[in-house]
């Protein structure tokens, strides 16, 4: 089975203001994911503030988190970053540490072609044996990933997914069924966008990278395992108790609100990286009621 797989839980990374991390409060907020039997945990993504950290800092995270982890769940760790050859080095560095595959992201202040895309990509390639999963998130990359590219990518050594944003026009069976027509056998596909997990599994995604799997793991492990096993009466009654949780997502961006509830659960007492400020102190008793409703889960 593909590393690329059922659940990937994507936890916040508590860190002070200067960027440094809290490896306690780490700790503390990735241990439910290893006690619930997540897939894999997404480290350092868009919820782990990858993007606001540098470049040391995130590779001493990893090495705490496999420290940490010590192989009882594998570790998929982002490896985004402005320069080609910063990620490259990250790519080196999560190699050389032990992590089990990579993440990457063409992050760019500059509009990217798509040749610049794909140079990117095979620079990373070439230079580890882990897999690579391509990470296809035009609302903070401002890039989006077309077919031929997609394509051309899963021609290359080592990449062996492709994360994707929910479609806008909800067609989930016909997306899939594109790239799949496109894509190498056993290419896997796999979406973001956590309300959007119940439809893209339901209708034969390998794979959810989820926000709120790295913050209440348990419940969003019962609606990923219903919904991929076909239970779609089980996977539709759970996400009905996430519904308020992503009436707030989507009110106020999942990484503030992810945060707030690391608090809330007594895991990690850190805000984002500013500037991102965080979810406004008047929301915490709605988020407080939306997390007690998963509490029976």
């Amino acid at each position: 089975m593909s590393l690329f797989h059922g659940l990937s839980a994507f936890p916040i990374t508590p860190a002070d203001a200067s960027g440094q991390v809290d490896a306690v409060a780490l700790c503390r907020v990735l241990d439910p994911l290893i006690e619930a039997g997540v897939d894999s945990i997404g480290l350092l993504g868009s919820t782990g503030s990858y993007a606001y950290l540098s470049l040391t800092e995130r590779q001493r995270i990893l090495d705490l988190v496999l420290h940490h982890v010590v192989g009882r769940v594998p570790v998929i760790v982002g490896i985004g970053a402005l320069r080609t050859d910063a990620s490259v080095a990250l790519a080196e560095h999560a190699r050389d540490a032990g992590a089990d595959g990579l993440l990457l992201a063409p992050v760019s202040y500059t509009p990217l072609t798509e040749e610049e895309v794909f140079q990117h990509f095979a620079a990373v390639a070439a230079v580890s044996d882990l897999p690579l999963c391509i990470y296809n998130n035009p609302s903070t990359t401002h890039f989006t990933f077309s077919l031929p590219l997609l394509a051309r990518l899963a021609a290359l050594p080592g990449i062996q997914a492709v994360k994707m944003p929910l479609p806008a026009d909800g067609d989930y069976a016909g997306e899939i069924a594109r790239l799949r027509a496109a894509l190498p056998d056993g290419f896997a596909i796999g979406y973001s966008g956590d309300w959007g997990a119940l439809p893209s599994l339901l209708a034969g995604g390998d794979a959810f990278f989820s926000v709120v799997g790295g913050t209440v793991p348990q419940p969003f492990l019962r609606l990923v395992r219903a919904a991929m096993s076909g239970d779609a009466a089980t996977a539709t009654r759970i996400d009905a108790d996430f519904a308020p949780l992503w009436d707030l997502f989507r009110a106020f961006g999942s990484i503030r609100v992810v945060h707030a509830a690391a608090r809330l659960l007594g895991r990690a007492d850190s805000d984002p990286q500013r500037p991102i400020l965080p979810l406004p102190e008047a929301e915490l008793p709605r988020l407080a009621e939306a997390l007690a409703r998963l509490s029976d889960h």
